[in-house]
């Protein structure tokens, strides 16, 4: 008698094994197989795959650009989008 009693402490725990094991057979039994994915994917896999070979190419044949000339790339459009322009900001009068 000692033994079913123990064994009702841990029915809990027994119920979810089993719901977990039934819910791996049927993902098992129902999913499609890893070849049929792999047949459906294959140009994004590919495509994918060469367009990461450029960017590492492309990344080691580049010259590294001069440092000055890097800050000031993007300030133009930086003080435009900010608001304040360099010919607007110049034209205005001082107020002085």
């Amino acid at each position: 008698m000692e033994i079913p009693e123990k064994l009702l402490k841990f029915k809990y725990h027994f119920l979810s094994a089993l719901i977990f094991c039934l819910t791996l057979y049927s993902l098992t039994l129902f999913a499609p197989r890893f070849l049929t994915i792999l047949a459906y994917f294959w140009p994004l896999f590919l495509s994918t795959a060469l367009f990461l070979f450029a960017v590492v190419v492309f990344g080691k044949t580049s010259l590294p650009g001069s440092d000055s000339h890097a800050d000031k790339a993007g300030e133009g459009l930086l003080d435009y989008v900010a608001g304040r322009p360099d010919q607007a900001v110049e034209s205005y009068p001082s107020e002085m």
